[in-house]
């Protein structure tokens, strides 16, 4: 099944896009635990996301050189072609990893991917505005389960104190809004994204190396005037770091480039309601390897998410006038 603009149907995955779903779900699971077992909290930030956009590029490299698209990127390769669809969500992706960074920190691994999931919300909002793509009755309210659940999760544990010590006010401004504002930026990114693979017929491969070393040229104009950059001066790029915090930077990377092929493939919101399902692993993984069951709010809020991910699949959109053709 195609669109209207000639690209892939989201709904017509095939078994290579199912494979790169089930790994992105497992990456994604697990991706807030490593983060946070394997980043000391000194590691300075920006420091562990350019080394994972650096790790991205390589990866991207070496996929393109196995697949023979590398040998003629020198003559479709443009400047412009490059800015236009990559450098704008190269820049978004670049803050909202930022965000993401910083979210971990303060908030336990299921609260941070359920309330990471309102990604979807805007993903969907921002892809009826840049790709016209409708959303059926059901569906919004299937995204309107899905910001409820949030607001619950944030009112709830944004009031209460956790046992490693971590106060209210904490968890709001360094784990809540972080998390919210880089659900925002995703969305529009994963939009962004979307178009530039379906409309401009960019590779997806391509596009992560762009878009990585666009991002890397932001943060690193960044840290003339942040707080990081002061940090980076005065102890180091690498201050912090063991050889455990490589683990979830490459396992960060290749989720990254994983992202890219399911977007491309699957669709924004596609990709998001596919990816969803890594709650569960992250429940189960917390639980055995934290022995920290989910909170009151989380089971609530849970099954909330759970039931709006199958509403919204179960019944898209149907345009009544292809249909009568």
């Amino acid at each position: 099944m195609a669109t209207a603009n000639g690209a892939k149907s989201p709904s017509s995955m095939g078994p290579k896009v199912l494979f790169y779903s089930i790994l992105l779900t497992l990456q994604y699971g697990a991706q807030p635990l490593i983060s946070k077992r394997c980043i000391r909290k000194d590691v300075i930030v920006t420091s562990s996301v350019l080394t994972c956009e650096i790790v991205k590029v390589i990866c991207a490299l070496i996929l393109m050189a196995r697949n023979g698209s590398l040998k003629g990127l020198a003559k479709e390769w443009t400047l412009m072609g490059s800015l236009t669809a990559s450098g704008l969500p190269a820049a978004i992706y670049a803050l909202q990893n930022s965000l993401l960074q910083i979210s971990y920190r303060s908030l336990d691994s299921l609260t941070f991917s359920i309330l990471n999931q309102t990604k979807i919300f805007f993903t969907a909002f921002f892809t009826f505005i840049i790709l016209r793509q409708k959303q059926s009755i059901l569906q919004i309210g299937a995204l309107c389960l899905l910001i409820m659940a949030a607001v619950l999760l944030s009112v709830g544990e944004g009031s209460n104190k956790d046992s490693s010590g971590i106060n209210a006010d904490q968890k709001l401004f360094y784990g809540i809004i972080p998390v919210l504002a880089a659900s925002v930026l995703s969305g529009l990114a994963s939009s962004l994204c979307q178009w530039a693979s379906q409309v401009k017929k960019h590779s997806s491969y391509l596009m992560t190396v762009e878009m990585s070393i666009v991002g890397s040229l932001c943060l690193l104009v960044s840290t003339l005037k942040s707080p990081d950059g002061e940090a980076i001066k005065k102890y180091g790029f690498f201050h912090g770091w063991t050889a455990l915090t490589l683990v979830p930077v490459i396992s960060n990377a290749l989720g990254g480039i994983l992202v890219g092929l399911v977007t491309s493939h699957a669709g924004g919101v596609r990709k998001g309601f596919v990816i969803v399902s890594a709650l569960l692993v992250t429940a189960l993984l917390q639980f055995a390897f934290e022995g920290k069951p989910p909170s009151s709010y989380c089971l609530v809020a849970l099954p909330l998410v759970m039931s709006s991910i199958t509403m919204y699949q179960k019944y898209p959109y149907i345009d009544k006038k292809k249909k009568k053709v």
